[in-house]
């Protein structure tokens, strides 16, 4: 019944320490998906020349649509471009007489692939864009960027930070807590050793409970994972637009995996030092 219940508690603690590693493994996806969308969402307008073709403008965008780095596009014509500024600015300065001429310019507003949302890369995109004798000028908010790409690398450092001292902090405590576990059997360890078993005859048994043991405290910690990420989502609605599905079940797969792992070296570890104590230092 002691061991039972050795067992029991040492379950019960992998679980914990898993789930808190799961649900900071959680954040930092979220952290990823968070950036993504971030950089999905800011714009570059490429604005043509004034005296610039339909045509010409066309063949620009049909080029731009085949770059790599391009996401979206949108073309906007004069006209469309007189619709939405009467439609932002509620004024419409040709039926007002102020003038008998649309002033706006052909555009293309584009929506790069997150990864190329950083100052350096669109210094080179904007130079790539600009050979076009048609472009008049490439417009993005250049302090946002810059912002946002030093705000969000410094929050994936402190993340990273984090995980890493969570990590080694899991192995150390989930470490600990199955040599506890195994304290319980150091006898009985001992007494198969003087009745003649080998070493590896005697840690099978309890190398397939640590196997079972890390991996129902695996599934114990995802079970939590996905209550916690659930219950989030329920009371921020906005968070399932950063859902992952791979890379979600990449990091239930490893938590599942380390709990294994870490179970079965540690309940071996353990087995081979009662085995080599004198059994008046076993008490």
């Amino acid at each position: 019944m002691k061991k039972t219940s050795s067992y029991i508690y040492s379950t019960i603690g992998i679980s914990l320490v898993l789930f808190l590693l799961g649900a900071i493994g959680w954040m930092v996806l979220n952290g990823r998906a968070l950036s993504r969308e971030f950089k999905s969402n800011i714009e570059l307008q490429v604005i043509m020349h004034d005296q610039t073709r339909d045509e010409k403008a066309r063949q620009l965008e049909t080029i731009l649509k085949k770059q790599p780095f391009v996401q979206e596009v949108e073309y906007i014509s004069k006209e469309k471009a007189m619709e939405n500024y009467i439609r932002e600015k509620d004024e419409d300065f040709m039926a007002s007489g102020l003038l008998d001429f649309n002033p706006l310019y052909i555009s293309i507003n584009l929506k790069l692939q997150p990864e190329y949302i950083n100052p350096d890369s669109l210094s080179r995109v904007t130079a790539f864009i600009q050979q076009s004798n048609i472009v008049r000028e490439v417009v993005y908010d250049k302090k946002l960027v810059s912002k946002l790409d030093s705000n969000l690398r410094k929050i994936g450092i402190v993340l990273a930070v984090i995980a890493v001292i969570l990590f080694a902090a899991a192995i150390v405590i989930i470490d600990n807590t199955v040599r506890l576990a195994m304290f319980s059997n150091r006898l009985l360890i001992k007494t198969m050793q003087m009745v003649g078993a080998t070493r590896w005859f005697i840690a099978k048994p309890f190398n397939k409970r640590a196997v079972l043991t890390g991996f129902l405290s695996g599934v114990v910690a995802v079970l939590g994972l996905l209550i916690l990420k659930y219950s989030v989502e329920n009371q921020i609605p906005e968070m399932r637009v950063l859902n992952d599905t791979a890379s979600l079940i990449a990091l239930m797969a490893g938590i599942i995996a380390l709990g294994v792992l870490i179970s079965l070296i540690s309940t071996h570890r353990s087995v081979f030092k009662y085995l080599k104590l004198k059994i008046d230092d076993l008490y």
